[in-house]
């Protein structure tokens, strides 16, 4: 026991004498508490940042926006119109199946140039927001370009919902001039009018294709086999002089009478958008 007792002595000695050599280290003490606020408040985004941000990103958008607004205007919508002034004019022949293009009657560029005083008056496209001295004259001549495909379109449609001869032409033409001429003299917001104009084009369309164009014959064999076949359709056809396309041309027109309805949803009541506004 005593032996153990002055091992453990000296061991004691020995850790007491290793303490005493220890380095003495000297320093101050930090506040961690506030050295990880600070960094906190270092890594916020102060609230005018966020505002320039948030600004930023809003203008970018709006950039994107008018964009797509200025292509579809430019771009997708004058090609609309050019493509119901094409259809408008085409026929299809009942023998040959040829296609066969009808220039519009001057009846037909009359109410087209009544229609664009419509769409003014009804506020569809604002004098003001198409053609302006703020404007760069680049910009003013492709807005008349626009315009231009407009009443090409409208001339067209007028010229596929209008009988080519005979009194239907007459009949038809009148009703058109008088319904055009009631509304200049009416008070037409955009809506009503589009609305107006979708019912009178449908009645037209009607009368056309699906009630004259079954009135009249075929045109199929020599004229003694038909009025065997058809006397109701020859007499039709003679007295009211219409003339035979066939039935492809109905669905021709039906898709242009389409394309225009799109068309003039999609025009705007100004041009100033983000990309070109003056």
């Amino acid at each position: 026991m005593t032996a153990d007792r002055q091992k453990n002595d000296s061991k004691a000695e020995n850790l007491d004498d290793g303490v005493v050599d220890l380095p003495v280290i000297s320093g101050e003490f930090v506040d961690v508490s506030l050295s990880e606020e600070s960094s906190e408040e270092d890594t916020k985004i102060s609230p005018k940042n966020k505002d320039e941000i948030g600004f930023q990103k809003t203008e970018a958008q709006n950039s994107n926006i008018g964009n797509h607004r200025y292509n579809a205007h430019y771009i997708f919508l004058p090609c609309i119109f050019l493509l119901v002034a094409l259809l408008g004019g085409m026929r299809i022949g009942v023998k040959n199946s040829e296609f066969i293009f009808l220039r519009p009657a001057l009846i037909c560029l009359v109410f087209a140039a009544v229609l664009l005083v419509l769409f003014f008056r009804a506020n569809l496209i604002r004098l003001d927001g198409w053609f302006n001295e703020k404007f760069s004259t680049q910009k003013n001549i492709a807005n008349g370009a626009v315009i231009f495909t407009l009443f090409a379109a409208a001339s067209q449609i007028f010229n596929a919902l209008i009988p080519e001869q005979g009194l239907p032409f007459w009949i038809i033409a009148f009703c058109f001039f008088w319904t055009l001429w009631n509304n200049l003299f009416a008070e037409f917001d955009t809506k009503r009018l589009l609305k107006s104009l979708g019912g009178l084009f449908s009645l037209a369309f009607v009368a056309k294709y699906l009630i004259l164009a079954n009135l009249v014959s075929n045109g199929q064999g020599n004229w003694i086999t038909r009025i065997w076949e058809n006397p109701t359709g020859e007499a039709f056809t003679y007295f009211l002089n219409i003339p035979q396309f066939a039935s492809a041309t109905g669905y021709i027109q039906f898709f242009a009478l389409g394309f225009y309805l799109i068309g003039l949803f999609l025009v705007n009541p100004d041009t100033e958008f983000a990309n070109g506004g003056g």
